[in-house]
């Protein structure tokens, strides 16, 4: 495969974002699709316009390999399945997500029920609840239709290799295709911004450690031969591994801020969030406390801070 056979698609997105991205991989036998956009009628107008501009049409799609499951890059899978039956392949953790099971939903709500509690959360986490159980209920009508088939670490598809890179989301997986040294990255390499990890439960509903995983995810692919990133968002990556060395770098400054303003008194989870983020704890309540909680999971591994609960809330200090 050369550059050539990759046609971006690209939307402007807004929020920092830059875009929208999702690929056309051209091989020899094969024609896929590597994420599937928003589900908007200007994305699949887009997608259509590139199919034909390469001389294809959507009944020349032969995969549909995704790289999460959030909705920024699963937007027009219905919308394709309704015209062709591609095989659609994601991580094991994203099936349950993708067809909105119900009961794992239910233990989704019931699982930050009781995080935003123990965090000292009060109002503002029981409004954001009342906000996730009407997001659920919208997002029934979103459940992706397809058959997924299941992929896991190491898995080949049609020459591309499947990384898992657990962290921005708990089933998040980057594709490499080593001939040319290229690397699918989805939103676990993005050229202009940190991905954010965000705190979630797996299937059981154990709360996914999500700063210490992404770590681990950026740092395993620093193991592997590439040189060129295809991002969910923004501008091809042409000096990764630098990126990647810059982002560990930056995990560690900022858990190290965070020791340092726990070194001054315990705090609650929520207490540390609204001082250091000020105005944002309300604004983006649930990315703040995602990048908070997952901060004190990673000290808390890495036994720089222990906690104690009273009267139902963590307490964190240092030792």
């Amino acid at each position: 495969m050369i550059d050539s056979c990759i046609h971006p698609i690209s939307l402007p997105a807004k929020w920092g974002l830059k875009s929208f991205n999702f690929y056309l991989v051209q091989q020899a036998n094969s024609l896929m699709l590597i994420d599937a956009g928003i589900d908007t009628d200007s994305c699949w107008e887009l997608l259509n316009e590139t199919l034909a501009k390469n001389g294809f049409s959507l009944q020349d799609l032969t995969h549909i390999l995704l790289t999460h499951n959030h909705e920024d890059h699963v937007g027009l899978v219905n919308r394709i399945i309704e015209r062709k039956d591609v095989p659609v392949y994601a991580h094991e953790e994203s099936i349950h997500r993708l067809k909105r099971d119900p009961d794992f939903f239910a233990l989704r709500i019931q699982f930050f029920q009781q995080l935003y509690k123990e965090m000292g959360c009060g109002e503002v986490g029981e409004r954001q609840i009342e906000k996730l159980k009407k997001a659920m209920e919208k997002g029934i009508q979103n459940r992706i239709q397809a058959n997924i088939i299941s992929i896991k670490d190491s898995d080949v598809i049609s020459g591309l290799q499947v990384i898992e890179t657990p962290g921005h989301s708990a089933d998040h997986v980057v594709f490499l295709e080593p001939t040319n040294k290229l690397l699918f990255s989805g939103d676990h390499l993005v050229s202009h911004i940190s991905s954010n990890a965000i705190i979630e439960p797996n299937r059981n509903g154990k709360r996914m450690t999500t700063v210490s995983d992404y770590l681990q995810s950026l740092e395993k692919c620093l193991n592997y031969d590439f040189d060129i990133v295809y991002s969910g968002h923004g501008d091809v990556i042409e000096q990764p591994k630098k990126l990647i060395e810059y982002r560990i770098n930056r995990i560690h400054k900022k858990s190290n801020k965070f020791l340092s303003l726990i070194k001054e008194g315990e705090t609650t989870a929520s207490q540390l969030a609204q001082f250091y983020y000020k105005d944002k704890y309300l604004s983006e309540f649930s990315l703040v406390m995602s990048e908070i909680i997952g901060h004190l999971d990673f000290l808390e591994l890495g036994n720089k801070v222990k906690k104690e609960k009273r009267d139902g809330v963590w307490y964190y200090f240092c030792f």
